[in-house]
């Protein structure tokens, strides 16, 4: 009984933070002015919908990536070819 009880608690956390995350994304979808923004948005979701796990992943990612661009943590375009030029391909 106990670990039914556990269990249930642990379902009940993650559910809410479902709840809270996405109240949270209606409203930032809502505000959003730049379409290719939403058109990503609209692509992780409809690519995802078999793999739940990674729809959460990349959802997480591209909230993440679009707090980075408003508040300027960017790379510059010679910042961006270094790297490039030293990821290992082979």
């Amino acid at each position: 009984m106990e670990v039914e009880n556990v269990n249930f608690e642990r379902h009940k956390t993650r559910l809410m933070g479902a709840v809270e995350i996405r109240t949270e994304l209606q409203q930032m979808i809502e505000h959003e002015m730049d379409i290719s923004v939403l058109q990503a948005i609209r692509t992780i979701l409809l690519k995802t919908r078999l793999n739940p796990i990674l729809k959460e992943k990349l959802t997480i990612r591209a909230l993440k990536s679009e707090e980075d661009i408003k508040t300027g943590r960017v790379f510059s375009k010679d910042e961006v070819i270094r790297r490039t030029n030293q990821i290992n391909f082979w």
